[in-house]
């Protein structure tokens, strides 16, 4: 197993495992898991994956596009089922959705409608949203997102400015950029690095005090405001699956991936009042969740 994330085991990584216990796969039974995690260090993945390769796995799981990437470099034999990728196509992971070829397959968050929707549902929270800030960071798939976020902005009527937070020292001058430019408003685009520093882009939301909407669950039980997206937890439990399959003797190559069909919209109602938010009923009775 290949994550970006921390040594300690995330829920995701649990909720594989649990998946994988379901399937009749018992750690220390009936089968072995080598653990690589990369510390938020992307640079190192290279040299984990090729560390597994040297284990002499027979399945690698990859979480997200640089574990999956750097896994496929190390191996064109082993099987690599991966999870919490934004497109694998245009990361240049498989072939096609359908056929992906080689010896790759998995888990794909892609869906052309979402980044439109969150958009849509910002300024839903507050029709007078008009300068959207969009804080990403680099990964293979962005300019398509960046794409349908442009042409959603046009049809609303929001004005678009691109920012980075990726660490702490980035926070005073993104800080003054945003003010300066009068942003009401930001969309955290979901990346692998916004994902890890989901703790520290809530916080700078909080701290410009302006409505922001996420990706994930995760950023919300973080005290983010509104996310909309596809289940972290479902396509980790979805790539176990996929790794009982294929240690049955499936040919990853031949094994279609799976896009997203399932989104929860999650409203976190203690922030709204914290930001002086009334989030419309409209959106309240849509949500899969509130906290209160």
């Amino acid at each position: 197993m290949l994550t970006p994330g921390p040594a300690n085991a995330s829920y995701l990584t649990l909720a594989f495992l649990d998946e994988l216990k379901s399937l009749g796969y018992v750690e220390g039974q009936n089968i072995s898991i080598e653990r690589r995690f990369a510390e938020g260090n992307l640079a190192r993945m290279p040299a984990l994956a090729a560390e597994l390769v040297q284990q002499r796995v027979e399945l690698i799981i990859a979480a997200t596009v640089s574990a999956a990437q750097a896994a496929k470099d190390a191996t064109t034999t082993i099987p690599i089922v991966f999870w919490g990728v934004g497109d694998p196509v245009r990361s240049g992971l498989v072939t096609s959705l359908a056929r992906p070829g080689g010896n790759l397959t998995g888990t794909s968050r892609i869906n052309p409608d979402v980044a439109a929707k969150r958009l849509q549902l910002l300024k839903e929270i507050d029709p007078k949203i008009s300068r959207t800030a969009v804080l990403d960071t680099p990964v293979p798939y962005l300019d398509n997102q960046l794409m349908e976020i442009g042409r959603a902005a046009k049809i609303l009527g929001i004005e678009i400015l691109g920012g980075r937070v990726e660490k702490q020292a980035d926070w005073a001058e993104e800080e003054t950029r945003l003010r300066k430019w009068r942003a009401d408003s930001i969309y955290v685009v979901e990346t692998p690095a916004n994902f890890f520093n989901r703790h520290l882009l809530v916080d700078f939301t909080l701290a410009l005090r302006l409505p922001a909407i996420f990706g994930s669950r995760e950023y919300i039980e973080s005290r983010g405001l509104m996310c909309y997206g596809e289940s972290l937890e479902r396509d980790a439990r979805r790539a176990a699956i996929y790794a009982d399959k294929i240690l049955k003797g499936a040919n990853p190559g031949l094994l279609p991936v799976e896009q997203p069909t399932v989104f929860e919209l999650i409203v976190n109602l203690r922030t709204a009042r914290t930001l002086g938010i009334t989030v419309p009923q409209s959106v309240l009775l849509r949500a899969d969740s509130v906290l209160d």
